[in-house]
């Protein structure tokens, strides 16, 4: 798993790609929280475009970045989800704090 991260017009946009599981996320939170905590965007948008896996830690992933963001008067977009993934994300309420296109 890897991820891009891209910041322009007080835009963050990270790319994800491969697996998100509780064997990588900790490397994908990490990157993203520190372009986040250098940059406070307006808007984090998470893409998952190219992510082909996704267990519970994407959700949690998600969340955690939704309350770094929220602390700066931000807020995310998911993008590029799977139907799969997008299932999962609304199952787990987290349309109710981010917008999942």
């Amino acid at each position: 798993m890897s991820v891009i991260i891209n910041n322009e017009n007080n835009t963050l946009t990270a790319k994800l790609q491969g697996e998100i599981d509780h064997h990588n996320v900790q490397e994908i939170r990490q990157s993203i929280d520190l372009a986040a905590d250098k940059s406070h965007p307006e808007i984090l948008i998470l893409d998952f475009g190219e992510v082909t896996f996704m267990d519970s830690s994407g959700i949690g992933l998600v969340m955690g970045r939704y309350k770094l963001v929220k602390d700066y008067g931000g807020r995310i977009s998911v993008t590029n989800t799977s139907s799969h993934i997008k299932k999962v994300m609304k199952l787990a309420g987290l349309e109710r704090l981010v917008s999942i296109e």
